[in-house]
């Protein structure tokens, strides 16, 4: 049975004070209440990691980074590399969010070698892949998810695919109060998983986790997770408020 998980993505959001008291909050809730049925990963920025990593440790929550390197080391200022990233304690990173491929650009081949030296360097991949508004509008959205993934993730052995998790995400649903329909959001999903049995098998397709990433929140998280290939979520906004977060890590 494939692993359930839902990511808070904090994207630039709290200092260091708040982030490492929101995640002890966040964990002692877990721990309080065991029940949870998804995995749950907080991914924060940089700054937290080694203190989080701290309060996580033989925990219930994961963490992440929203971000690595294209170079595994050298003279690359201001860069943080996957190598950097695990040695924090962290096990997730996330590679290709939308927000990364439209603000600086990021394109397929390069979000692969950032998957690549993630995986080398032990870290496990939450890949994220979508279309954006015109791209929907204009009847594009499968063509554009089967080249994110084709180009950014299915050069990966079969090995390999294992530890990677994939995020869908509708771009034109990110912080517009727009939010893809459950059946929308089962319909790229189930095409997803199909591109990945057709590349690799069935039994890595029925494997593999797919998340749902745009707008969603406690009110509509029951529904969009009650489809049979949504796995979950990568939260964004309603990752910042507790109660919020974990409403949707219960409604899995």
């Amino acid at each position: 049975m494939r692993k359930k998980i839902v990511a808070g993505n904090w994207k630039m959001n709290m200092n260091l004070e708040e982030g490492i008291s929101f995640a002890r909050s966040v964990d002692q809730y877990f721990r309080k209440n065991p029940s949870a049925k998804a995995e749950v990963i907080l991914c924060t920025p940089y700054i937290h990691l080694p203190g989080i990593s701290q309060i996580l440790k033989d925990s219930k929550v994961a963490l992440g980074a929203q971000n690595c390197a294209s170079e595994a080391s050298g003279a690359f200022t201001g860069e943080v590399s996957a190598y950097m990233i695990k040695s924090t304690g962290a096990d997730y990173v996330i590679i290709g969010h939308s927000e990364r491929r439209i603000y600086y650009k990021e394109d397929d081949r390069l979000l692969n070698k950032k998957t690549l030296l993630a995986l080398n360097s032990g870290l496990k991949v939450i890949f994220c892949c979508g279309e954006v508004k015109e791209e929907r509008e204009s009847n594009m959205h499968f063509l554009i998810v089967k080249r994110q993934l084709e180009e950014g993730l299915f050069t990966l052995p079969a090995e390999e695919i294992q530890n990677i998790v994939i995020a869908y995400e509708p771009v034109w649903a990110i912080g517009t109060g727009l939010t893809a329909t459950p059946d929308q959001a089962q319909e790229m999903h189930k095409y997803i998983r199909g591109l990945v049995k057709e590349k690799y098998n069935s039994s890595i397709a029925e494997n593999i986790t797919i998340l749902y990433g745009g707008s969603c929140k406690a009110s509509n998280a029951v529904e969009i997770f009650s489809k049979p290939d949504v796995d979950g979520g990568l939260i964004g906004g309603a990752s910042l408020k507790k109660e919020d977060f974990v409403a949707i890590v219960e409604a899995v």
